[in-house]
């Protein structure tokens, strides 16, 4: 029997599409943003941002006469699993067969595909393709099974509820009859509008919580579709010289040269640089080589790495503007028994996707068209449309699959795509243009996460309690100017603080402080965002209080939980799942650290073995993961294991380095990441939860470092307050 839960549709919210015979008939069903949400940002925020205007439908749902169900996917699969965990949710409620099930891109378009957690804005990130689809998609699968039901039960002349749909096949027991989605296609499209859907019953899940098959296998057979690989009837390819620091101006172009080097088709200065077109990429480079250009550095960057950590060393011994604030904290460390003080230091960190950035650009008589990994659909629409001043809605998006991101395809002013533009234009030819930039050109010239300093000071009772907690956070803002500003609140920089200003841990008196800097140094977010910073300083510096107290740090914590019933469930299993408690061999050691970002709660243990001071291997990480229902297992171990993979190369030797206002680390020959060899074995645990599903893009990724640091600090004493860690075997 079919358990339900009924939600209520608004008429407005379904699009029934028959497309020409020659296309295949076609049924497109899907809900409107104002449908029924359970989002991070509540559902009256999402009422009141939606409902200034009407809303066109949001088409999800696509029913071919070849028995194909299309589900139109609204946001980027750049390898976290987007194409087969939210096409799983439409399958569930439409009790297709997995095989039938294909995903496509959908139109950048936020009437009808937004991001229901961030408002009238579709993107990817922050970890919030399931959180912000599982209703909207389960609604959408539910509302197609429903039409066509009723078709099915209109031709049979039987009743809707004697009908049962299995693995994509409609049928009617008892006079025997049964046909295909496809079949039926053309007879539900004439079915009325459903006023309710019918949800399932969590129990009857039969593809939610279950391994299937990914549908970006493209990837591995290569058939996947990169921007990389798009070819259009002459299209030019273009490289941009940028400046040689940040904020340097264009002074002198001498392009005489780069004018005869064959292939070269034009030479064009664009607001960023110089731009050099040609029939190839390796002609454009060449050309770009042969520039003569002379820059004005009078405003330009010019500082090293080693003096903002000195400046900011400085400044977090200082006030800085309250980000969360409890209790007295003062107060708090006047009576304490002891007071322990640490800093910790981040480096700038590159994004270091496997595909660099690359963006192709037509410009049309009435509009443009654009073709790339497009994370942030709305915000480059806008970019576009600025620069070649039309509307928006004239900038088709084709969104293709990104060779990874981790946050650097969202650019909060599309540099990038901006800059394909700004070719385009200035070409003045109407022929497709794709700007590809080189790994040096993707590290050299930003954006990065920014480099940080933490000052943390707590005080502890004779118990080892903490009785007063002080941190001080001082970096570079990222969402200050840009189309997400609205984070920034009173000057406090959300990105910047968060995972720090909600601890899990009980303390009566807390401060959480704020030092934004202003430099010229392009940043953007990294996987994990606030996150890569603040798990590792608040976890780090919680090992070295529960070692001031004489405790286990396992223990310390979960004294310090009370009911916090996920952030215990997770501890607790890594624990267990780890031998926490069991001896280990000569050599050995192990470490803990707990961390929630993006609603996800995240607890892993590392076990290293250690040759000496200096060197040392992560043989082995447990985790423990809790991120509400777990949609696809495998899809979740797989973000997980990749998350510790990209989160272990910044703990151990990742950093970009500013000197005299240049990056010092160009390629992977100095900008070092980890290799397949360096990788541990992973052990992913994944609570079983009820809870509505978070994500699991980014929280496997912060927890990591703090817990290989925890670890050499067990083994030698000596905790760890900068990263990289350095040396290991």
């Amino acid at each position: 029997m079919r358990k339900f839960q009924q939600m209520s549709i608004n008429r407005r919210a379904f699009l029934r599409k028959s497309a020409g015979a020659g296309a295949g008939l076609t049924l497109m069903v899907g809900l409107s943003a104002c449908s029924r949400q359970e989002t991070a940002s509540g559902p009256q925020q999402l009422s009141d941002a939606v409902d200034s205007e009407p809303l066109e439908a949001n088409a999800f749902v696509k029913i071919g006469t070849d028995n194909r169900v299309t589900v139109m996917i609204k946001h980027l699969e750049m390898g976290q699993g987007t194409y087969t965990g939210l096409a799983t949710l439409v399958a569930e409620e439409m009790d297709a067969d997995w095989e039938q099930i294909v995903s496509q891109s959908a139109p950048a378009d936020a009437k009808r595909y937004a991001n229901l957690q961030w408002g009238p804005v579709q993107g990817t990130g922050g970890s919030s393709a399931i959180p912000n689809s599982y209703m909207q998609l389960r609604e959408a699968g539910a509302a197609a099974r429903q039409m066509l039901v009723g078709a099915a039960a209109a031709a049979w002349e039987v009743a809707a509820g004697e009908i049962a749909v299995v693995k994509g096949r409609v049928s009617h027991a008892a006079s025997g009859r049964e046909a295909s989605f496809g079949e039926l296609a053309e007879a539900a499209v004439q079915q009325p509008l459903p006023q309710t859907v019918t949800l399932k019953d969590p129990k009857d899940f039969t593809l939610i919580g279950t391994k299937l098959s990914r549908k970006d296998i493209g990837k591995t057979d290569g058939t996947a579709v990169f921007t990389q690989d798009i070819q259009l009837p002459g299209m030019l390819t273009a490289v941009v010289a940028h400046p040689p620091r940040f904020g340097a101006r264009l002074q002198r172009v001498d392009d005489s040269a780069a004018r005869q080097v064959k292939g070269v088709v034009n030479v064009v200065t664009i607001p960023t640089g110089v731009a050099v077109l040609a029939e190839t990429f390796w002609q454009a480079k060449k050309g770009r080589d042969a520039l003569q250009l002379e820059w004005d550095e009078s405003e330009a960057f010019n500082q090293s790495s080693e003096e903002l950590i000195q400046q900011y060393r400085e400044l977090a011994q200082q006030p800085g503007a309250s980000a969360q604030k409890h209790g007295d904290v003062e107060q708090g460390f006047a009576a304490a028994d002891k007071v322990i003080e640490a800093s910790y230091e981040f480096p700038y960190l590159a994004h270091a996707a496997m595909e660099p950035l690359n963006c192709v650009v037509q410009i049309h008589a009435d509009g443009a068209e654009v073709w790339n990994g497009c994370q942030l659909q709305t915000v480059d629409q806008a970019a576009v449309a600025g620069v070649l001043g039309i509307k928006p809605e004239s900038v088709v998006i084709h969104t293709l699959l990104a060779g990874g991101s981790f946050g650097r395809r969202a650019g909060t002013n599309s540099d990038y795509v901006v800059e394909a533009t700004e070719i385009a234009k200035a070409h003045a030819q109407p022929v497709p243009v794709k700007l590809v930039w080189t790994r040096e050109d993707d590290t050299n010239a930003g954006y990065f996460r920014p480099l940080y300093v933490h000052h943390l000071k707590a005080g502890l009772d004779k118990q080892g309690n903490i009785v007063a907690w002080q941190h001080r956070i001082v970096g570079q803002s990222i969402l200050t100017g840009s189309p997400f500003a609205g984070m920034v609140q009173n000057g406090i920089d959300l990105s910047s603080v968060e995972g720090a200003i909600h601890l899990p841990y009980k303390m009566d008196n807390f401060s959480v402080e704020l030092h934004t800097v202003d430099i010229n140094v392009p940043v953007l977010w990294w996987r994990s965002v606030g996150s890569t910073h603040t798990a590792y300083s608040t976890e780090a510096f919680i090992d070295e209080l529960a070692a001031a107290a004489g405790r286990d740090p396992i223990a310390y914590r979960l004294d310090m939980l009370g009911d916090d019933a996920r952030h215990r469930g997770v501890l607790e299993l890594a624990a267990e799942k780890s031998g926490w408690k069991s001896p280990l061999p000569a050599g050995r050691v192990r470490g803990f650290a707990l961390h929630k970002s993006f609603g996800t709660y995240v607890a892993q243990v590392a076990e290293l073995s250690i040759a000496d001071d200096q060197r040392y291997r992560v043989e082995k990480v447990t985790c423990a993961v809790d991120c509400g229902v777990a949609i696809n297992p495998d899809v979740i171990r797989a973000q997980i294991e990749g998350g510790i993979g990209y989160g272990l190369s910044p703990a151990l030797i990742s950093e970009t380095t500013l000197r005299e206002g240049k990056v010092v680390e160009a390629n992977f020959d100095r900008y070092q990441v980890i290799r397949i060899d360096h990788m541990p074995a992973i052990d992913v645990h994944i609570v079983n939860s009820a809870e509505s599903p978070t994500g699991v893009g980014e929280p496997g990724t912060p927890v990591i470092a703090p817990a290989v640091a925890n670890a050499l600090f067990a083994a030698s004493g000596k905790p760890r307050h900068k990263l990289p860690l350095g040396e290991r075997v």
